[in-house]
């Protein structure tokens, strides 16, 4: 991966210039260094910076079962809305359900797509119409989006995540016709729990 990678190359290195090297805003990199901070794949120093990690920031049983686990052990509920949903409902379900990404489905539960803050935004800006536009209009289309399997490893997933640089991974069956179906998804703060569970029962 792009960002363990440029550790190995520059430590100790800031998240500020891994940021500035990555072309990316330090927010934005924060939870990723936080999870590869915590699977013990990076370190890291107050005032001095990331290094790498020996791989067992949780102890190496609780390590292996994590590199065991499947997608569909922690599968988890998404925030779903159909295609016909306008921008200004979608902007109301994203606060109402403190999401940061929607999935897009149509009436039979088939994955469209998904919709971020960021599409909302950029639509509504300086346009009092937007409001009424569907958010099929907005929405990142699949096949364009990075999808996970019930039957993916977890650490796939996240490796999946931070390449491409996503919060959630829809989880897919693949069906007979164009759209597969929608089953849940895998999100980092889901992630994030489970690291923590498995780092309450290592101690």
């Amino acid at each position: 991966m792009e960002l363990l990678n440029l550790v190995k190359q520059h430590a100790p290195i800031t998240g500020e210039q891994l940021a500035e090297m990555l072309g990316l805003s330090r927010p934005t990199l924060r939870s990723d260094l936080s999870l590869l901070v915590m699977l013990g794949l990076l370190d890291a120093k107050p005032k001095v910076g990331y290094f790498p990690g020996n791989g067992y920031g949780f102890g190496n049983a609780s390590l292996q079962q994590f590199k065991r686990m499947k997608v569909r052990e922690m599968i988890g509920i998404p925030v779903n809305v159909t295609d016909t949903l306008s921008i200004h409902d979608a902007v109301v379900t994203l606060y109402l359900e403190n999401a940061e990404t929607l999935l897009v489905v149509n009436e039979a539960n088939r994955f469209l797509g998904i919709v971020t803050p960021k599409d909302l935004l950029k639509v509504t800006l300086g346009n009092a119409a937007a409001g009424t536009i569907p958010v099929s209009m907005v929405m990142t289309r699949y096949p364009n989006i990075v999808t996970a399997e019930s039957e993916d490893s977890v650490t796939d997933a996240i490796h999946k995540m931070i390449s491409h640089q996503v919060d959630c991974l829809p989880v897919l069956e693949p069906g007979g016709g164009k759209e597969p179906e929608l089953t849940g998804w895998v999100t980092k703060s889901g992630i994030l729990r489970l690291i923590s569970d498995l780092f309450a029962g290592a101690e």
